[in-house]
């Protein structure tokens, strides 16, 4: 039997697993094509699963399910999400697995009790677009001093790019105060930089945090902000639930 992961939590989150030893259903939960959600003990653990054939496809639908069910659980235990399309061959594969990770996942578990994630989307105007355009065209690199003075322009001005994304993620922080951060930057089809950032925050404190929000919304005149959240600590997991991939079938849609 192979069975498809959305994540791990603690088995005291779920009493029914006390009696148990073997996979339960967890009531009005449905997975992946509409499957029955099992919470499959492994020792102090929990590891929320569904029956997987091979036959199933992975769509994005599937993708917004496999969401849906780790968000289900984050409202009554602290999750620690497997990346999409995760399967494990069979029983003893996902038992080895978690075993051989155990102490890095409970640890992971104390460290993200009672966090939430809040993500924030933040574009700006590229300050580069229109130099870097003229500085790298091919039509006019045709020397090769002017085409290395180019490389040298072009390089300047992405550190510019970079030093601005800097100052704004910089100010973002000082503005939200979160307790860890995962930031990216890249040029949108519109010629625009976009921010992404995971802030992880005390889940009491959400509403504080959303109040911040309209207050930098405010503030940031010449940026565009975007808030989602609370979510499931998806960019504080780190590489623990990552770990298990070598003993199971990651599949991809």
């Amino acid at each position: 039997m192979a069975w498809y992961a959305y994540c791990i939590t603690e088995k005291q989150a779920f009493p029914e697993l006390s009696r148990h030893r073997k996979p339960i259903p967890m009531e009005a939960v449905s997975g992946i094509q509409g499957n029955q959600v099992f919470l499959y003990p492994a020792s102090e653990l929990a590891v929320i699963v569904s029956e997987h054939s091979p036959a199933e496809n992975l769509t994005q639908k599937a993708a917004m399910d496999h969401a849906r069910v780790i968000a289900d659980c984050f409202k009554t235990a602290t999750v620690l999400p497997f990346r999409f399309g995760t399967v494990f061959s069979d029983d003893d594969s996902l038992r080895r697995s978690i075993r051989s990770n155990q102490r890095q996942f409970v640890t992971n578990i104390e460290r993200l009790r009672g966090k939430a994630e809040m993500h924030l989307k933040v574009t700006l105007d590229d300050c580069c677009r229109d130099q870097i355009r003229r500085y790298v065209s091919p039509e006019e690199s045709r020397a090769g001093r002017e085409y290395l003075s180019n490389l040298r322009e072009s390089a300047a001005l992405q550190r510019e790019r970079q030093t601005k994304a800097r100052a704004v993620s910089v100010q973002m922080h000082r503005m939200f105060s979160p307790l860890a951060e995962e930031i990216s930057c890249k040029r949108t089809d519109a010629g625009k930089m976009l921010l992404d950032i995971a802030h992880l925050i005390d889940h009491k404190c959400v509403e504080r945090y959303q109040n911040k929000y309209s207050s930098a919304s405010q503030l940031m005149k010449d940026c565009h902000m975007q808030l989602s959240g609370p979510w499931p600590p998806y960019h504080f997991v780190h590489q623990l639930t990552r770990a298990v991939h070598s003993h199971s079938h990651a599949a991809q849609a």
